[in-house]
């Protein structure tokens, strides 16, 4: 039997690395939401905050280095090194990671989200 391309199989497993680093970096109002049936770009999209330029940038580096450890291999990043709003394409799952500010005006989920709420994580 042939072995896997990635130690990564499926969505679920991704946007697991994906959250538990958001977590780990303290990354603030984490929020993923659902794409499944509403885009062929991703199944989940996860919307994050961090601090500061230099906490955005450490977080998506972090998420970054995390997903390639776990196997992923086709990453792509936007954003860097202005660190304003850093998009990490990770297949199925893209990861938005803003200042607060940028957060707002932007606010994204709002175009996402339908009737149900997105899920929200507590920041620790």
């Amino acid at each position: 039997m042939p072995r896997p391309v990635s130690e990564v199989r499926d969505a679920s497993q991704t946007l697991n690395v994906v959250l538990e680093r958001l977590d780990q970096m303290k990354a603030e109002d984490i929020v993923t939401i659902d794409l499944t049936g509403k885009s062929s770009i991703a199944d989940s999209m996860v919307v994050a905050t961090g601090r500061s330029s230099r906490h955005v940038g450490s977080v998506a580096d972090d998420v970054v280095e995390h997903l390639k450890k776990s196997g992923l291999k086709q990453i792509r990043v936007e954003g860097q090194p202005h660190c304003d709003w850093v998009l990490i394409d990770a297949g199925d799952v893209i990861v938005h990671v803003f200042r607060p500010e940028v957060r707002d005006f932007y606010a994204i989920e709002k175009m996402w989200a339908d009737t149900k709420s997105p899920a929200r994580r507590k920041s620790s």
